[in-house]
Protein backbone atom coordinates (compact mmCIF):
# COMPACT_ATOMS: atom_id res chain seq x y z
CA UNK A 1 0.00 0.00 0.00
CA UNK A 2 1.45 3.34 -1.04
CA UNK A 3 2.20 5.93 1.59
CA UNK A 4 -0.04 9.03 1.29
CA UNK A 5 1.76 12.08 -0.04
CA UNK A 6 2.15 14.91 2.47
CA UNK A 7 2.39 18.38 0.94
CA UNK A 8 2.51 20.36 4.19
CA UNK A 9 6.12 19.93 5.31
CA UNK A 10 6.40 23.10 7.38
CA UNK A 11 7.68 22.16 10.84
CA UNK A 12 9.32 24.11 13.63
CA UNK A 13 12.70 22.85 12.38
CA UNK A 14 12.05 23.87 8.77
CA UNK A 15 10.75 27.27 9.91
CA UNK A 16 13.85 27.87 12.03
CA UNK A 17 15.99 26.94 9.02
CA UNK A 18 14.02 29.36 6.83
CA UNK A 19 14.68 32.14 9.33
CA UNK A 20 18.36 31.22 9.48
CA UNK A 21 18.55 31.30 5.70
CA UNK A 22 16.86 34.69 5.61
CA UNK A 23 19.60 36.18 7.80
CA UNK A 24 22.43 34.39 5.97
CA UNK A 25 23.05 31.57 8.43
CA UNK A 26 23.55 27.87 7.68
CA UNK A 27 20.65 25.47 8.34
CA UNK A 28 20.70 22.91 11.15
CA UNK A 29 19.58 19.30 11.24
CA UNK A 30 18.05 19.44 14.72
CA UNK A 31 16.95 21.96 17.31
CA UNK A 32 17.84 20.00 20.44
CA UNK A 33 20.42 17.64 21.82
CA UNK A 34 20.46 15.57 24.96
CA UNK A 35 22.65 16.68 27.85
CA UNK A 36 22.54 14.94 31.21
CA UNK A 37 19.21 13.37 30.35
CA UNK A 38 17.60 16.66 29.29
CA UNK A 39 16.86 18.16 25.89
CA UNK A 40 18.57 21.52 25.35
CA UNK A 41 19.00 23.71 22.27
CA UNK A 42 22.11 22.94 20.26
CA UNK A 43 23.35 26.53 20.62
CA UNK A 44 22.18 29.93 21.92
CA UNK A 45 21.44 31.30 18.45
CA UNK A 46 18.99 28.49 17.71
CA UNK A 47 17.34 29.05 21.08
CA UNK A 48 16.95 32.75 20.25
CA UNK A 49 15.54 32.10 16.77
CA UNK A 50 13.14 29.53 18.17
CA UNK A 51 11.96 32.01 20.79
CA UNK A 52 11.27 34.59 18.08
CA UNK A 53 9.28 31.99 16.13
CA UNK A 54 7.16 31.16 19.18
CA UNK A 55 6.54 34.81 20.01
CA UNK A 56 5.36 35.54 16.48
CA UNK A 57 3.27 32.37 16.53
CA UNK A 58 1.38 33.66 19.57
CA UNK A 59 1.07 37.16 18.09
CA UNK A 60 -0.47 35.85 14.86
CA UNK A 61 -2.85 33.37 16.51
CA UNK A 62 -3.91 36.04 19.01
CA UNK A 63 -5.46 38.04 16.16
CA UNK A 64 -8.20 35.43 15.95
CA UNK A 65 -8.64 33.70 12.58
CA UNK A 66 -11.25 31.36 11.22
CA UNK A 67 -9.18 28.28 12.15
CA UNK A 68 -8.74 29.19 15.84
CA UNK A 69 -11.75 31.37 16.60
CA UNK A 70 -14.81 29.67 18.05
CA UNK A 71 -18.12 31.27 18.97
CA UNK A 72 -20.79 30.18 21.45
CA UNK A 73 -18.40 27.78 23.22
CA UNK A 74 -19.97 26.62 26.48
CA UNK A 75 -17.95 26.52 29.72
CA UNK A 76 -19.60 24.90 32.73
CA UNK A 77 -18.92 25.60 36.43
CA UNK A 78 -17.29 22.77 38.36
CA UNK A 79 -18.38 21.38 41.75
CA UNK A 80 -17.00 24.53 43.41
CA UNK A 81 -19.10 26.72 41.10
CA UNK A 82 -15.95 28.12 39.47
CA UNK A 83 -15.15 28.07 35.75
CA UNK A 84 -11.60 26.99 34.97
CA UNK A 85 -10.10 28.55 31.85
CA UNK A 86 -8.49 26.05 29.41
CA UNK A 87 -4.71 26.44 29.20
CA UNK A 88 -4.65 27.13 25.46
CA UNK A 89 -7.08 30.07 25.51
CA UNK A 90 -5.55 33.28 24.16
CA UNK A 91 -8.60 35.52 24.34
CA UNK A 92 -12.19 35.03 25.39
CA UNK A 93 -15.31 37.06 25.99
CA UNK A 94 -18.92 36.31 26.81
CA UNK A 95 -20.91 35.73 23.61
CA UNK A 96 -23.06 38.75 22.72
CA UNK A 97 -21.77 40.49 25.83
CA UNK A 98 -22.34 43.83 24.13
CA UNK A 99 -26.08 43.01 24.11
CA UNK A 100 -26.62 41.05 27.33
CA UNK A 101 -24.67 43.01 29.92
CA UNK A 102 -25.43 40.69 32.85
CA UNK A 103 -21.81 39.66 33.40
CA UNK A 104 -18.37 41.23 33.04
CA UNK A 105 -15.77 38.50 33.28
CA UNK A 106 -11.96 38.49 33.33
CA UNK A 107 -9.26 35.92 33.98
CA UNK A 108 -7.82 35.75 37.50
CA UNK A 109 -5.76 32.89 38.95
CA UNK A 110 -6.66 30.71 35.96
CA UNK A 111 -10.39 31.12 36.64
CA UNK A 112 -13.18 33.40 35.54
CA UNK A 113 -13.98 36.33 37.78
CA UNK A 114 -17.22 38.29 37.47
CA UNK A 115 -16.40 41.96 38.01
CA UNK A 116 -20.07 42.91 37.95
CA UNK A 117 -21.01 40.66 40.88
CA UNK A 118 -17.51 40.52 42.46
CA UNK A 119 -17.30 36.74 42.62
CA UNK A 120 -15.57 33.67 41.21
CA UNK A 121 -18.79 31.65 41.53
CA UNK A 122 -21.21 31.04 38.67
CA UNK A 123 -24.58 29.36 38.93
CA UNK A 124 -24.94 28.29 35.29
CA UNK A 125 -22.85 27.67 32.17
CA UNK A 126 -21.79 30.59 30.01
CA UNK A 127 -21.16 30.77 26.28
CA UNK A 128 -17.94 32.40 25.11
CA UNK A 129 -16.30 33.60 21.93
CA UNK A 130 -12.80 32.13 22.23
CA UNK A 131 -9.51 32.46 20.40
CA UNK A 132 -7.46 29.29 20.89
CA UNK A 133 -3.71 28.72 20.69
CA UNK A 134 -2.97 25.58 18.69
CA UNK A 135 0.34 23.71 18.26
CA UNK A 136 2.46 25.00 15.40
CA UNK A 137 2.18 21.78 13.39
CA UNK A 138 -1.63 22.00 13.44
CA UNK A 139 -1.82 25.43 11.80
CA UNK A 140 -2.85 25.84 8.15
CA UNK A 141 0.21 25.99 5.91
CA UNK A 142 -0.39 29.59 4.81
CA UNK A 143 -0.26 30.74 8.43
CA UNK A 144 2.95 28.84 9.11
CA UNK A 145 4.52 30.55 6.11
CA UNK A 146 3.28 33.93 7.35
CA UNK A 147 4.62 33.29 10.86
CA UNK A 148 7.98 32.26 9.39
CA UNK A 149 8.15 35.36 7.19
CA UNK A 150 7.19 37.66 10.04
CA UNK A 151 9.71 36.01 12.37
CA UNK A 152 12.38 36.43 9.66
CA UNK A 153 11.77 40.18 9.63
CA UNK A 154 12.08 40.35 13.40
CA UNK A 155 15.25 38.24 13.40
CA UNK A 156 16.83 40.35 10.65
CA UNK A 157 15.93 43.54 12.50
CA UNK A 158 17.48 42.35 15.75
CA UNK A 159 20.45 40.33 14.49
CA UNK A 160 21.53 41.86 11.15
CA UNK A 161 22.48 45.47 10.44
CA UNK A 162 21.08 45.52 6.91
CA UNK A 163 18.05 47.79 6.28
CA UNK A 164 17.75 46.59 2.65
CA UNK A 165 17.42 42.99 3.80
CA UNK A 166 14.71 43.96 6.29
CA UNK A 167 12.78 45.79 3.56
CA UNK A 168 12.98 42.78 1.25
CA UNK A 169 11.77 40.44 3.97
CA UNK A 170 8.92 42.83 4.78
CA UNK A 171 7.72 42.52 1.18
CA UNK A 172 7.64 38.74 1.56
CA UNK A 173 5.82 39.14 4.88
CA UNK A 174 3.16 41.28 3.20
CA UNK A 175 2.64 38.69 0.48
CA UNK A 176 2.33 35.93 3.07
CA UNK A 177 -0.24 37.92 5.03
CA UNK A 178 -2.20 38.45 1.83
CA UNK A 179 -2.41 34.67 1.43
CA UNK A 180 -3.71 34.43 4.99
CA UNK A 181 -6.39 37.03 4.28
CA UNK A 182 -7.44 35.09 1.18
CA UNK A 183 -7.69 31.93 3.31
CA UNK A 184 -9.74 33.83 5.91
CA UNK A 185 -12.18 35.15 3.31
CA UNK A 186 -12.61 31.79 1.57
CA UNK A 187 -12.99 29.71 4.72
CA UNK A 188 -14.82 32.19 6.93
CA UNK A 189 -18.15 32.24 5.03
CA UNK A 190 -18.59 35.87 6.07
CA UNK A 191 -21.79 37.74 5.24
CA UNK A 192 -22.90 41.36 5.58
CA UNK A 193 -26.40 40.17 6.47
CA UNK A 194 -25.41 38.88 9.91
CA UNK A 195 -26.84 35.43 9.25
CA UNK A 196 -26.43 33.44 12.51
CA UNK A 197 -24.39 30.25 12.57
CA UNK A 198 -26.44 27.10 12.11
CA UNK A 199 -28.89 28.75 9.71
CA UNK A 200 -29.11 28.98 5.93
CA UNK A 201 -29.60 31.93 3.58
CA UNK A 202 -29.29 31.98 -0.20
CA UNK A 203 -28.89 35.45 -1.69
CA UNK A 204 -30.51 36.46 -4.97
CA UNK A 205 -28.54 35.07 -7.90
CA UNK A 206 -29.13 36.83 -11.26
CA UNK A 207 -28.27 33.76 -13.34
CA UNK A 208 -31.48 32.07 -12.16
CA UNK A 209 -33.52 34.69 -14.02
CA UNK A 210 -31.49 34.14 -17.18
CA UNK A 211 -31.89 30.36 -16.88
CA UNK A 212 -35.71 30.52 -17.07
Amino acid sequence: MATPTTYDTETELSSVNSILGAIGQAPVTRLYEEQNGELVFINPEIAYIYQILQEVNVDVQNEGWVFNREEEYKLTPNSNKTIEIPANVLRMDVSEGQVYRTTDVVKRDGKLYDKLHHTFEFEKPLNFDIVWKFPYEDLPSVFKRYITSRASVRAATQLVSNPQLVQLLQVQEGQARGACMEYECNQGDHTIFGTPMGTAYRAYQPYRTLAR
